[in-house]
């Protein structure tokens, strides 16, 4: 638990938003900020039907005049720099002291940067990228993976905790982007083997539902066989993280594997069957879609 602190949470996505809410919810004082004016007008009704003490900004850098904390979960690297390092972005605001966390999904070099640029100005900084997608920020379960400090980590979990089922210091700053890799290329991975077995069970003229009991109780079992096999079944693709997001996180994970003198094939396989997706035109489906660029066998009679 922590006391009442001024926060500011810059970028009200479907992540962005949800835990925003939550941080109101724990008695901040939060004042926020979105690029998209009709995003943020939609959350300004929500939060006033709920008496939720959240403030608005119209930039950035008045977002974090005078926050204890900044959180930030935008788009990628160039979107965070915007947000950040520009004339009237948050470090321009922030005062010595102050701490700054990251929950955009980012390379590990441009976490490494901001740390530094926080560094330099005497403010702290953790990166934290979250895995749960947007039911997770919604219900408050997220797993925010950080990199950063002991000290600043002391300072940031508490208040995570607000939105965060699972928060893990892996290591110093770019440690939690690097983690958010794996995570995703483990997703990726997972996606391509499940789409392949549902295609499988429907040309064998299998009763679905049967066939998912039968195998999640298992070691095939995994979070996304939980959550998304019978939506992969119906032909549901519409829950939030958008292949244009894992397409990006993608090649953050490639880039940083080929920078540390790696191969990772079975990533690389995956991201272009995404691409495929998004070439027929689902760009915006969510990571399930995979299954779509597999067309269906002759069910068997």
């Amino acid at each position: 638990m922590t006391g009442t602190m001024q926060l500011a949470f810059i970028g009200l996505g479907v992540m962005g938003g949800p835990m925003t809410g939550h941080l109101a919810r724990a008695g901040h004082r939060v004042t926020a900020y979105n690029r998209s004016s009709g995003r943020a007008a939609k959350w300004r009704g929500a939060w006033k039907e709920e008496n939720l003490p959240v403030a608005f900004a119209d930039t950035p850098g008045k977002a974090a005049r005078g926050a204890d904390i900044v959180f930030t979960c935008v788009g990628n690297d160039e979107d965070l720099a915007a947000i950040t390092l520009a004339e009237d972005g948050v470090l321009s605001s922030l005062g010595e002291g102050a701490l700054l966390v990251d929950h955009t999904t980012t390379s590990a070099a441009m976490a490494r940067e901001l740390g530094e640029a926080c560094g330099a100005r005497g403010i702290g900084f953790v990166d934290a990228p979250v895995s749960g997608g947007q039911a997770g920020a919604e219900n408050g379960t997220l797993a925010v993976m950080c990199g950063g400090s002991q000290k600043d980590m002391v300072r940031a979990r508490p208040v995570m905790e607000a939105y965060g089922k699972a928060i893990v210091h892996v290591g110093p700053v770019g440690a939690g982007q690097t983690a958010k890799m794996a995570n995703q290329m483990c997703i990726a991975g997972v996606l391509a083997g499940l789409s392949e077995a549902v295609r499988l069970a429907e040309a064998a003229g299998l009763d679905l539902d049967k066939t998912y009991e039968a195998i999640s109780g298992g070691a095939a079992q995994s979070w996304q066989m939980d959550n998304r096999w019978k939506t992969m079944c119906a032909g549901e693709f519409d829950f939030g993280f958008a292949i244009d997001w894992m397409r990006k996180d993608l090649g953050y994970a490639l880039d940083e594997a080929k920078r540390l003198g790696l191969t990772s094939p079975v990533t690389a396989l995956v991201d272009q069957f995404y691409a495929d997706v998004q070439a027929a035109g689902g760009s915006r489906y969510d990571t399930s879609a995979l299954i779509t660029r597999l067309p269906k066998g002759n069910s068997a009679t």
